[in-house]
């Protein structure tokens, strides 16, 4: 079989329920990461606020400091002057600091409550679906590494008898377990196409006994 490393059934009706389970796991995840999206977004205003306020308090303190350097040439009273103004540009730098402060806390905050709003719920529906896909692809892989030799069509055969139901391995041999220990090769190769149709792979590639 050429599907080997492709991670999906060859039967109809699995092949429809996995890719059913993809657009519910894309569609689930997408949803929250919009959600994930929108509270990051509602946090970074506060953000831009900080940096809004920083850039604003920046500019009065420079705009003070111009003040008090001006004031300085004043004769008489430019000393007195300019030190409230210099005092009130280094209370408007310690608002900016605030501001700014403000920004990052609230930059890095956005980021954290996004994960936390979003993560959780991705994960629990993603992690279930990945292992089940990991669990199918590797027993797809051994099945149709079986499949093609005459030894692991034996085996495919075997397992079939433990596994499957008496009425579906009735319906390939009325004693299956006979047929199988005598080396009927159409029994065998029925038991094992049955084993694989139960893995979700289509069995119309099984290779012929010689």
């Amino acid at each position: 079989m050429r599907s080997r490393w492709i991670p999906y059934a060859t039967t109809p009706v699995r092949l429809l329920w996995q890719l059913v389970s993809d657009i519910v796991v894309i569609a689930w995840t997408a949803a929250w990461v919009w959600v994930g999206t929108a509270v990051h977004s509602a946090v970074s205003t506060i953000a831009e606020f900080g940096y809004q306020l920083e850039g604003g308090a920046n500019g009065v303190a420079g705009n003070l400091d111009n003040a008090g350097n001006s004031a300085d040439g004043v004769p008489l009273i430019g000393g007195a002057l300019a030190g409230p103004l210099r005092g009130a540009g280094d209370a408007a730098r310690e608002i900016a600091g605030a501001g700014q402060s403000l920004g990052v806390t609230a930059g890095w905050l956005a980021w954290l409550l996004a994960l936390a709003v979003a993560a959780p719920p991705i994960l629990a529906l993603m992690m279930p679906w990945l292992f089940l896909r990991v669990r199918f692809f590797r027993r797809k892989w051994t099945a149709v590494t079986l499949s093609s030799t005459w030894a692991g069509e034996q085996l495919l055969a075997l397992r079939a008898l433990a596994n499957r139901p008496l009425p579906k391995l009735a319906a390939i041999n009325p004693d299956p377990v006979g047929a199988w220990r005598e080396q009927d090769p159409v029994a065998i190769r029925g038991l094992a196409a049955l084993e694989l149709r139960a893995s979700g792979i289509r069995a119309a590639n099984l290779k012929r006994a010689k």
